[in-house]
């Protein structure tokens, strides 16, 4: 098989939550995966918000449309809120996978019922929509937040990593879950800033800690190896074709439209 360019999408500006998030990603993929890690160079420094994520969303689609034009073979959007992943798949011929997506696909496939670690407490509710979008509600325990700032992983400190480990152990006590996601049976990690503690939190804790990142890196990798692409029919088809103008115009392809 060739060599599989993955695109990883971190939609905030952070260049130190990209790298987090691009090592991470390197340690699962395959050899014969290339990981490409961007993020915006303009937008917001964090995404805990409905606000943010409107934002970040437009970073996200400048990001595809390179992705797609250098050719990569997949796509992630590594934040857990998921920002204009049906957008971009409407860019896009090569998949494209939200980190929140994977890892609540992949609890399922391990654990009965999986909880959610995640952020700030406002950021639960983005979750649940998520849940309810995708599904998965029923096989959801409970959502945790550790009440700190996504920026808060990446201080140096290691407050935010020790808050969740904390709150991991206590979603497994009080949740009767098999697994976590960060954002628990299994343990979903809601932050794509988690992505590199999820390998030790499930070896101390002997239950499955899934992180986002990690997950959609082998979705993409499967997807590609099965031959699947993004479909263009139906509601994915691409953009119906028209002139974006003003600040929009570096959206519209060389032909003059945004397809």
């Amino acid at each position: 098989m060739s060599r599989i360019r993955i695109q990883i999408i971190n939609p905030n500006t952070s260049q130190a939550m990209t790298e987090i998030i691009a090592n991470a990603a390197r340690e699962v993929a395959g050899a014969g995966s290339e990981i490409i890690a961007v993020c915006p160079s303009d937008g917001v420094p964090s995404i805990e918000s409905h606000f943010d994520e409107a934002i970040a969303a437009l970073g996200v689609l400048e990001q595809i449309k390179a992705g797609r034009e250098q050719g990569v073979d997949g796509h992630i959007i590594a934040c857990f809120g998921d920002p204009g992943l049906l957008a971009a798949r409407e860019l896009a011929r090569a998949p494209v996978i939200g980190i929140a997506e994977a890892a609540m696909h992949l609890a399922t496939l391990v654990s009965t019922r999986f909880s959610i670690v995640t952020t700030l407490p406002r950021t639960l509710i983005i979750a649940r929509h998520l849940l309810e979008r995708y599904g998965f509600s029923q096989h959801c325990a409970a959502l945790h937040a550790i009440d700190l700032p996504v920026q808060a992983l990446e201080d140096g400190s290691g407050r935010a990593q020790r808050k969740v480990r904390d709150c991991c152990i206590q979603a497994i006590k009080a949740d009767g879950c098999g697994a976590i996601v960060l954002g628990c049976g299994a343990i979903v990690l809601g932050c794509g800033g988690m992505a590199d503690l999820a390998r030790t939190l499930s070896a101390e804790l002997d239950v499955p800690v899934i992180d986002g990142v990690s997950a959609a890196v082998k979705m993409v990798e499967s997807l590609v190896a099965l031959g699947l692409s993004t479909s263009k029919h139906g509601d994915l088809a691409w953009p119906e074709a028209k002139l974006l103008s003003g600040k929009f115009h570096r959206f519209n392809s060389g032909g003059g439209s945004v397809r």
